[in-house]
């Protein structure tokens, strides 16, 4: 891989532009500009059907997440929640119902790029990242590379970074714990490490929403843990939807928040985990007896 354009797991695009973030980055910071927030939410999905030659793989899906939740999304296989990342990242047009970012960004206007651009990180299941390069590498080109070029690796790695964007740096190898990696290839870490940088290589570009699809499958028990107590550390300072299988790590990361269930493209049931891994619906479908 030559062009940072072939890097696309970290960006809600996929159509072959860069989407990283503008502008210097200094970890921490909120980015208010753009997004309305002031009603308390984030994000807004009304009524949202997507049908796949027959198959409604969303029906009238309904839901929303407040600024700085974390959010858990749960459910069987086949339930929508692949579709409903594709549809909020603007990779899946719906058939009927509106996404909206904030009060005023409908989403279903706006190509994968822009989206990303106004603020939505996607964390796909398997971690992408440049192998060939280090761990502080990996980060200075997901904070460097601007959204409306497409540099190569090598213009974009020699271009002198300034004293705040070392320091965000810096700051975010400390968060992901790979501050004794830095200077390592990112292919010689493990696969917990990766997920770990990848999501670094999120937050570095300050996003407003991140989406996390299955983050500690493959983990081990130690990088799971590891991977909640990061998680927990962004609680407040970031909005998230989570889709987890692992029920314990949905456990340990749902606090006294919210955990949606999705069944057959729709919300099943909606509460706190407790409570929703007593609702008869949702044994019935999805966490069995």
């Amino acid at each position: 891989m030559s062009e940072v354009i072939g890097f696309r797991a970290h960006v809600a695009g996929d159509d072959g532009e860069a989407a990283f973030g503008d502008g210097e980055a200094s970890y921490g910071r909120v980015v208010e500009d753009g997004v309305d927030t002031r009603h308390g939410a984030i994000l807004y999905l009304d009524a949202i059907s997507v049908s796949f030659d027959g198959f409604k793989a969303l029906n009238a899906l309904t839901l929303d997440i407040g600024v700085g939740e974390l959010r858990c999304i749960i459910g069987p296989n086949g339930a929508g929640k692949t579709t409903m990342m594709d549809v909020i990242t603007g990779k899946t047009r719906p058939d009927a119902g509106t996404v909206f970012f904030g009060q005023t960004i409908d989403l279903t206007k706006l190509s994968e790029p822009q989206i990303a651009r106004a603020g939505i990180g996607r964390k796909f299941q398997r971690p992408t990242v440049f192998e060939n390069h280090s761990v502080h590498e990996n980060l200075e080109l997901a904070m460097k590379t601007d959204k409306r070029v497409v540099p190569t690796l090598r213009a974009t790695l020699f271009a002198r970074l300034p004293g705040e964007q070392r320091d965000a740096i810096d700051a975010m190898l400390e968060l992901i714990r790979l501050q004794d990696s830095a200077a390592r290839p990112a292919g010689l870490l493990s696969h917990g490490q990766k997920q770990w940088l990848e999501i670094g290589m999120l937050l570095i570009q300050e996003p407003r929403l991140l989406l996390l699809d299955e983050p500690v499958a493959g983990m081990t028990d130690a990088e799971t843990e590891r991977t909640a107590e990061l998680l927990d550390e962004l609680r407040g300072r970031h909005s998230m939807m989570v889709v987890e299988h692992d029920m314990d790590f949905v456990a340990a990361i749902a606090g006294s928040g919210k955990v949606t269930v999705l069944h057959e493209g729709s919300v099943l049931a909606e509460g706190r985990m407790a409570d929703v891994q007593a609702d008869e619906r949702v044994i019935e479908v999805y966490l069995g007896r």
